[in-house]
C-alpha cells in the first residue's frame, strides 16, 4: 500500500459564507441552480469568499499504450497513442484547441507509451520525463505493472501535481491519451464497484457488436484475475490498471493532499479517481465531474464517487476535453458569486423584505 498523507476538507466555513451571500445576490434564491452550488464548492477550496477567479488551470494528459489492445477492443490501431502524443505536444488535438478557449495549459506526459523515446524527435524532452515502461501488460492475460513499476507510475503522478500546484496552479484537469484505455478503466470501475461486464462495458471509440463481445471478454478475464485485489488500490493498479492510470490516480490523490481543486474528465480519469479516493479518502471532496461520458461505466464511477457532471453532451473523445468545455462554466459560476450585487448594494427588495401582505 502506498501512502498518502490525511486528505484535510475543503474549509466548510467559507462554503458557509458562499451559500448565504448567494442567498442575498439579486436574484431568485437557488435560481442559478448548479452554478450556486459549484461556487460554493470553489470558495470551499479556496477558503475564502468571495473566491478569486482561476488563473492558472492546467491539463495534464497522461499518456500510455495498453496491451490489451491485442484483445481487438479498440477500433483504431496502437501505434495511434504516439501519434497522438505528438500531436497534442505540438497543439493540434481537440485538448488544445478546448483549453485555448477555456483558457488553459496543456501538458502531455508519457507513462508508457510503446514506441522508444528516439521515435518521437519533434516531442519535447520533458514528455518522455517520466517514462515507466513501453506499454502496459494485457489486463486479460497478465498484470499491467510489476510492483516496482507500480509505485514508480504513482509517485510521477504525485510529482508531476506537486509540479503544477509549486509553478502556481490554481486548478487542475487530468486529461488521457491512449488506445485500449477504455477497457482498463471499465475494469478498474467495474471491479470497484462490483458490477458485471455486461453492465460495464461500453462501445469505446467506436466499435461494432463484435468489438463490444471481445472488449466485454476481456474485461471479464481482467474481473477474474483482479478478484483478489478489489480491496488493495495499489495491487488494483498493478493487476488490472497501467502505467497511465496508476499516474492519473496519483495526480488525483495528490491534488486533494495540496488542497487544490480538480475537474475531472470522463471515464478513464474517473476510473482513475475511483481508486484514488480508496489511495486518499476524502479525496472526492476536492474534485467535480466536467461531464458525463456515455459510456455506462462512468455513470457507475460518478455515482460511486457522488459526483454530479456539469455537462451532458455525449462527449467520448478524453484527453480532458470534457472538464475543458466545462470549465468555462465553472468560470462562470466563480463570476457569478464575485461580480453580482447583493439585494443590499444595489437598493433592490430581497425576499420577505416588502409589505407584509
Amino acid at each position: 500500500m502506498m501512502d498518502f498523507p490525511p486528505v484535510s476538507p475543503p474549509d466548510a466555513a467559507a462554503a458557509a459564507a458562499a451559500r448565504t451571500r448567494q442567498d442575498r445576490l439579486t436574484k431568485p434564491t437557488g435560481s442559478l441552480g448548479l452554478l450556486e452550488d459549484l461556487s460554493v464548492w470553489v470558495a470551499a477550496c479556496q477558503g475564502q469568499c468571495p473566491p478569486r477567479q482561476f488563473e492558472r488551470v492546467r491539463i495534464v494528459v497522461f499518456a500510455g499504450d495498453h496491451g490489451v489492445t491485442r484483445e481487438r477492443v479498440s477500433a483504431y490501431p496502437p501505434e495511434v497513442t504516439a501519434q497522438m502524443v505528438t500531436n497534442i505536444d505540438r497543439g493540434g488535438a481537440a485538448i488544445n484547441a478546448l483549453a485555448t478557449i477555456a483558457g488553459a495549459g496543456v501538458r502531455v506526459v508519457d507513462m508508457a507509451v510503446d514506441v522508444p523515446a528516439s521515435d518521437s524527435p519533434a516531442v519535447s524532452k520533458d514528455v518522455h520525463a517520466y517514462r515507466v515502461r513501453r506499454g502496459s501488460g494485457d489486463i486479460s492475460r497478465e498484470d499491467a505493472l510489476t510492483p516496482a513499476e507500480t509505485v514508480a507510475a504513482l509517485q510521477a503522478g504525485r510529482d508531476i501535481a506537486d509540479d503544477e500546484v509549486d509553478a502556481g496552479a490554481d486548478l487542475l484537469i487530468p486529461g488521457d491519451m491512449g488506445i485500449g484505455n477504455t477497457t482498463v478503466a471499465t475494469a478498474l470501475i467495474a471491479a470497484l464497484t462490483g458490477t458485471e461486464p455486461i453492465d460495464a462495458v461500453g462501445y469505446g471509440t467506436g466499435i461494432d457488436d463484435a468489438g463490444w463481445a471481445r472488449k466485454t471478454a476481456a474485461v471479464r478475464d481482467a474481473l477474474f484475475r483482479a478478484r483478489p485485489y478489489r480491496t488493495d488500490p495499489v495491487a488494483l493498479l498493478r493487476c488490472c490498471g497501467g502505467a497511465d492510470f496508476a499516474a492519473l490516480a496519483g495526480f488525483c490523490a495528490q491534488a486533494a493532499v495540496r488542497r487544490t481543486p480538480l475537474l475531472l474528465d470522463g471515464l478513464a480519469s474517473t476510473a482513475a479517481a475511483l481508486v484514488a479516493e480508496r489511495l486518499a479518502p476524502g479525496a472526492r471532496a476536492w474534485w467535480r465531474a466536467g461531464h458525463r461520458s456515455p459510456e455506462p461505466a462512468h455513470a457507475l464511477a460518478c455515482s460511486a464517487l457522488d459526483l454530479t457532471p456539469i455537462l451532458d453532451l455525449r462527449m467520448r473523445l478524453g484527453e480532458g476535453t470534457g472538464a475543458a468545455v466545462a470549465l468555462p462554466v465553472l468560470r462562470a459560476a466563480v463570476e457569478a458569486l464575485v461580480s453580482m450585487s447583493t439585494f443590499d448594494e444595489a437598493g433592490v427588495s430581497g425576499p420577505g423584505d416588502g409589505p407584509a401582505g
